[in-house]
């Protein structure tokens, strides 16, 4: 693993990150989803094996600290500042969730959303009443009860990565989908419930591309149906960024 300190903004930003295959001259870049980390999608390490892998901990994430708020824009600009410090160029990116936001943000020649968030869904009824008794509550001044109403995404936080979370967890990437004008694949989990085949059914529409429904749930990918099942899925994402790419 290794380490690069960045400045953006007048702030100072440790990344950790890893580099798989270092002397490919093509470059695939894997950000992670939201309350993840690297190392799941290191899954992914075992294909491309003629690209050159990057593998970063988003800041508050796996290795990678962050003592201030963000939003995703800024998350973009800090992944970017990264990459042009050790001269990566943004071949392909992968996203993965909150990722595929970040993702879409830096442009690169194939983005690769794995059930990207950015299209909000309505809420659940239990969610939304959850929502108004923890308003009703901070408007009585017992805000001091918000650990047993956060979502599981947000428990354990500290308060700035609180606050970031409230800053892009209902973000509506829909007019920056519809305005991408690169090369995109979409992939999704039939039986994903975090980013529902709905969601992803209207990315499709709005990046004016065909999407790709696999079997599993939001880590389709990782481990979902199965391992082997996953591993399959791999095969899958593979193939199609090749073809997409034009990579023999």
């Amino acid at each position: 693993m290794a380490l690069r300190k960045i400045n953006v903004d007048n702030k100072e930003f440790e990344i950790h990150y890893d580099i798989v295959n270092p002397t490919n001259p093509k470059n695939i870049i894997f950000l992670h989803g939201w309350g993840s980390n690297k190392e799941i999608m290191k899954v992914f390490s075992e294909n491309f094996k003629d690209f050159r892998h990057i593998y970063i901990d988003m800041p508050g994430f796996g290795k990678s600290p962050n003592p201030y708020v963000l939003t995703t824009k800024d998350y973009a600009k800090i992944i970017d500042t990264f990459l042009k410090e050790l001269n990566i160029k943004k071949d392909i990116i992968i996203g993965h969730s909150f990722g595929g936001k970040v993702a879409t943000l830096l442009k690169p020649d194939l983005l690769v959303l794995l059930a990207s968030a950015g299209i909000i869904m309505p809420k659940p009824l239990s969610v939304r009443v959850k929502i108004k008794v923890y308003k009703l509550l901070k408007n009585l001044g017992l805000s001091k009860f918000r650990k047993f109403f956060v979502s599981n995404d947000a428990k354990g936080m500290s308060e700035n990565m609180y606050e970031t979370f409230k800053n892009v967890v209902d973000e509506d990437f829909s007019n920056i989908f519809a305005n991408y004008n690169g090369k995109v694949l979409i992939f999704g989990g039939k039986e994903d419930t975090a980013v529902p085949p709905e969601a992803v059914k209207k990315q499709g529409e709005l990046f004016k591309s065909k999407i790709i429904m696999l079997s599993g749930n939001h880590y389709f990918f990782f481990n979902s149906p199965s391992v082997e099942g996953a591993r399959e899925n791999r095969g899958i994402v593979e193939t199609k960024i090749k073809e997409k790419y034009g990579f023999k």
